[in-house]
């Protein structure tokens, strides 16, 4: 596509309202998480009603996912994702007024509705700017996703801090939300019209083709979830560290994730999208192998601290990977890839804790690195007409 100096602006603009999707999609969920104790103790909760709350994000993210990708493809992304965008500000406010577990839990099935529908329509109007630039970029969106969650569990916490209950710290947040959505509607850009006609994707973007995508998320997520709910455990436990110590390791998962993606656009630019997943592979698979290996605290912080920059360009690559496979059903091929990404996500901390019970936890963490080098191995599974290296 030749473009003008007018291009690159309505571009950059384009490029600037995903920025801002992303940026408040991280901030929903980084206030929620925020402000769970404070919901979990005006509700009376125990930790296991807590759980079958939470299942009700989940069920609502899948839930989305299996009808968004439809949406997408009949009517551009554009025109699903920007009411999901001022859609996300209400059901964030919702859960601070349910009376009990089932409000609470029909609550979240919304906010996991809304957020999944979201997820998968601004990531297919993110792989049409990127097509339209002709460079790798898809990293920086989820970069963009990642600094959102910080700014969202920091504002969380500082309104937590000031004696806000939940529902003033949702609306505020959601104020903000607002905001951004309004300023995105604004600017976003829908290139459906250039996108290639059906069928005229790869010989090998069928459904196998998108299905090995989706088990290459769906191994990474698992290696997110366990470093969110094991990492810490495992050097408090396992290396005997103090509990703010054993903070580190996440703490160090998520900084290096979130450079790590900052970096990937010029990496993808430089190495090519199946040399780039190969080297992150690699790094993730032997950066936490060793930092087991090495049975240290410090060695352990410097393990996850790899694992996360190994991880970091993994997941934007395959999906924009999907959704170049077929720019005429992206929306299809992005739902089930994310799909299969949010089942690894949910299932690797309960596939990390069964597999600690019968190994112990030591090996039971290097399921994710054994997973992390057979993305390594499949990266070629990434390759298509366009960032082919």
């Amino acid at each position: 596509m030749h473009v003008t100096t007018l291009d690159r602006a309505v571009l950059l603009r384009g490029r600037v309202a995903v920025y801002l999707l992303f940026l408040l999609s991280g901030m929903a969920i980084g206030t929620w998480t925020a402000r769970i104790p404070s919901i979990k103790q005006g509700l009376g909760l125990s930790e296991g009603e807590l759980s079958l709350g939470l299942l009700g994000i989940a069920a609502g993210a899948i839930a989305g996912m299996q009808v968004v990708g439809r949406l997408v493809d009949r009517h551009g992304s554009v025109k699903v994702m920007l009411p999901m965008a001022f859609a996300q500000a209400v059901v964030l406010i919702l859960p601070a007024f349910m009376p009990n577990l089932a409000g609470l839990a029909v609550a979240l099935f919304a906010f996991g509705a809304v957020h999944g529908t979201l997820d998968v329509a601004m990531n297919a109007n993110a792989v049409e700017i990127e097509q339209a630039v002709g460079r790798p970029i898809m990293s920086s969106f989820h970069a963009v996703f990642s600094i959102g969650g910080f700014l969202g569990a920091a504002t969380g916490g500082l309104l937590a801090q000031a004696a806000l209950d939940p529902g003033a710290t949702f609306a505020v947040v959601a104020a903000v939300i607002v905001a951004l959505a309004l300023w995105a509607a604004r600017w976003a850009l829908s290139l459906t019209a250039h996108s290639a006609p059906t069928g005229s994707g790869p010989a090998t973007g069928g459904g196998g083709g998108v299905l090995l995508l989706g088990v290459l998320a769906f191994c990474c997520m698992i290696g997110e979830g366990a470093a969110a709910d094991w990492s810490s455990v495992y050097l408090s436990e396992s290396l005997n560290s103090s509990d703010g110590f054993a903070a580190a390791a996440y703490a160090a998962f998520s900084i290096m994730m979130t450079a790590g993606r900052l970096a990937g656009d010029r990496l993808a630019s430089l190495l090519g999208p199946v040399n780039l997943v190969r080297a992150c592979g690699a790094l993730a698979a032997s950066g936490l192998g060793l930092g087991l290996l090495a049975d240290h605290q410090i060695a352990a912080v410097i393990g996850f601290g790899c694992f996360g920059a190994g991880l970091s360009c993994i997941v934007p690559q395959v999906f924009s990977a999907a959704g170049r496979r077929d720019p005429a059903r992206a929306g299809k091929a992005l739902a089930r890839v994310a799909s299969l990404g949010y089942v690894g996500f949910l299932s690797g901390p309960v596939l990390i804790g069964g597999a600690a019970e019968l190994i112990g936890l030591p090996r039971a963490l290097a399921i994710p690195a054994l997973l992390a080098l057979f993305v390594a191995l499949a990266a070629r599974a990434l390759k298509t007409p366009s960032f082919t290296k």
